[in-house]
């Protein structure tokens, strides 16, 4: 591995070539935070399913360019006279001394749950209104779910047993049932989203993240599906004029492919 002054003539060379290119290259120039934001959004994601894939050669890929775009946005605040990147990472190591009081203070913490209930309490301490201001609005639905349930359940709104939280779902599913029945499509919608923000917080009462669960189901389908289609092929057949007892058999022969 390389060592601590090779990491910083690498992070250098960054900011050089940042630089150079914000001076020099039409597409770089004409950046603005705002032309930024889906493609951060976008390598945000590929990040993501690197790390799902357990890919380290694409996680370090995909790093390199989540970090270009930190280095971007950086730069951009420094030409508008508003912070460069040494006020990006003051910024984060003052907040992380300051959250961290068990670290480099004299507060004594027990465990994780101990630093996450400490976590919160500061951060009101810091001006916040609610322990959920901290949650962006434009987080996908089951990612949003899981960390306003993490966020509340730092300052003690939280069940105690796992059980009690499965006792919730079924509660939820039987609401929802209910509604079908009478098919009023208003409150079946409302149902069903009580039965998914139910599910989201026994995942983690179970010690599962939602999203990476999920996503592995959508990749596991994904393959088994392509699987299926490949078969069909190979039979010299459409899906749409094979039965579903025909579709059927690859499928189940797929699970067996990919054990």
């Amino acid at each position: 591995m390389n060592s601590r002054a090779q990491q910083l003539e690498a992070f250098n060379r960054l900011l050089d070539i940042m630089d150079e290119l914000r001076e020099k290259c039409p597409w770089d120039q004409k950046q603005t935070l705002e032309s930024l934001r889906n493609l951060t959004i976008e390598e945000t994601y590929e990040l993501a399913d690197a790390i799902l894939d357990n890919d380290l050669q694409e996680i370090k890929k995909e790093l390199g360019d989540v970090l270009l775009h930190i280095v971007f946005y950086a730069k951009i605040g420094s030409e508008k006279k508003a912070f460069d990147i040494a006020d990006v990472a003051n910024a984060i190591s003052d907040k992380l001394v300051d959250r961290h009081p068990h670290i480099y203070g004299d507060v004594v913490v027990e465990n994780e749950e101990d630093v996450k209930q400490n976590w919160e309490k500061l951060k009101l301490k810091e001006g916040k209104n609610s322990v959920l201001e901290g949650v962006p609005k434009s987080l996908p639905a089951v990612v949003k779910a899981n960390r306003i349930q993490d966020k509340v359940a730092g300052v003690g709104f939280d069940w105690e047993e796992p059980q009690q939280v499965w006792e919730k779902v079924q509660e939820e599913l039987s609401e929802l049932n209910e509604e079908v029945k009478k098919g009023n499509k208003k409150n079946i919608e409302s149902e069903f989203g009580d039965v998914l923000f139910s599910m989201i917080n026994y995942a983690r009462f179970i010690g599962v993240n939602p999203e990476n669960a999920l996503e592995k189901t959508n990749k596991k389908f994904i393959k088994r599906f392509q699987f299926l289609e490949k078969a069909a092929k190979k039979e010299g057949k459409e899906l749409s004029d094979m039965s579903l007892t025909e579709m059927d058999v690859h499928w189940e022969n797929s699970k067996e492919f990919f054990k």
